[in-house]
């Protein structure tokens, strides 16, 4: 596993000439959080991008568990353009990137074979955010989202805010938006996680347990658009109501998987309450022992399982292959906008969009 010693006063190895760069007159830089316990995030403010998470194993020894980059180069240029970064204005796939909104169809950048998936080529990952350091353990990023954007309506206000619990090893992620138009908004991180470490090469996470509190999920077609369909998961590989390991199942001769080259799916979190912050997912590596626990106050969880990571290079000589990376994407359903029955996305003038996503890291 790569652990590298302190360096420019972080423990990532990550050197803060190496992120600054000028970008249509906006700078962007390395933010390094720290808490009490000694965990430690890196980013930076271009994209909201997550560069490193150090966080000890079951010996004590501190690993980054992201797979990151480590120059603005590398995280503008990267294979994986969404790889730890905010997405937005609209999180996943939207049929064909159309939909009508109040009697007015909104026509998206096309991205994904016939899709809109992640907000668009230029979408909130490729932007960069004003960002305030507040403290040691806290920096806040905000972005002016223009009517029209990639084809969203609405000029959208958007504050996030990355922190560190002191008391746990705990990255909080708080989202919060306006609208001065009547629009659709769906953030989340799209952070891919691997509980060993990143190396050279960077370990399979078939190996990582999993528990997803959910006893449904959405169904996907051949172009990975929702069917409409909300299906039980009970005696499908897609039950994570107990734990089970990622590989165990995902090469299954079942079609969700087929569609999906291995897991690609939103579940449905089991809630009590809409918008409640509760457990959303657990994670495990059996062979470093550290472990992960996903809270979030929204609907849906996507399951992502780096299928198709190809071998790029990350930070320090790190490389990830197919299935190095794990993605608990909290965030509405996909192609809500042109499914009347999901829970929506509207967000309108004089209301907030907010949402909360807990990482939670410890060691068994």
């Amino acid at each position: 596993m790569i652990n590298t010693e302190t360096s420019n006063k972080n423990i990532s190895g990550l050197n803060p000439d190496d992120f600054k760069k000028t970008i249509k007159n906006k700078e962007t830089d390395l933010f390094i959080l720290k808490n009490e316990k000694g965990m430690e995030v890196a980013v930076t403010n271009y994209g909201c991008a997550i560069l490193s998470i150090m966080v000890p194993d079951k010996n004590g020894k501190y690993a980054n568990v992201v797979l990151g980059h480590d120059s603005i180069d590398n995280v503008i240029n990267s294979p994986e353009p969404f790889l730890n970064t905010v997405i937005g204005r609209y999180g996943n796939r939207i049929a064909k990137g159309k939909f009508t909104l109040f009697g007015e169809e909104h026509q998206l950048t096309i991205n994904n074979g016939p899709n809109s998936l992640h907000g668009g080529p230029t979408g909130f990952h490729a932007r960069v955010w004003d960002a305030n350091q507040v403290d040691n353990s806290t920096v806040i990023f905000t972005y002016a989202s223009a009517d029209g954007e990639e084809g969203f309506p609405g000029n959208l206000e958007v504050e996030m805010t990355y922190s560190l619990e002191d008391d746990t090893n705990a990255l909080v992620i708080e989202y919060r938006a306006t609208t001065d138009k009547a629009t659709v908004v769906n953030l989340t991180n799209h952070s891919f996680f691997n509980l060993n470490g990143i190396a050279t090469p960077t370990l399979s996470i078939e190996d990582h347990i999993v528990t997803i509190n959910a006893d449904h999920y959405v169904p996907i077609d051949d172009v990975s658009i929702p069917t409409g369909e909300i299906l039980k998961v009970s005696d499908t590989p897609m039950d994570f109501t107990t734990p089970h390991a990622i590989g165990e199942r995902i090469n299954s001769d079942f079609t969700q998987l087929k569609y999906g080259a291995g897991y690609d799916h939103c579940y449905v979190l089991n809630k009590v309450e809409s918008g409640a912050l509760d457990i959303a997912a657990t994670c495990v590596s059996p062979i470093s022992g550290r472990t992960m626990e996903v809270y979030t106050s929204e609907p849906g969880v996507q399951l992502y399982t780096g299928n198709w990571l190809n071998g790029f290079e990350g930070a320090h000589g790190a490389t990830f292959p197919a299935r190095s990376g794990l993605c608990f994407e909290a965030q509405c359903f996909p192609d809500t906008p042109n499914k009347a029955h999901f829970p929506t996305a509207i967000l309108l003038p004089g209301d907030e969009y907010q949402q909360i996503t807990i990482y939670k890291f410890g060691v068994e």
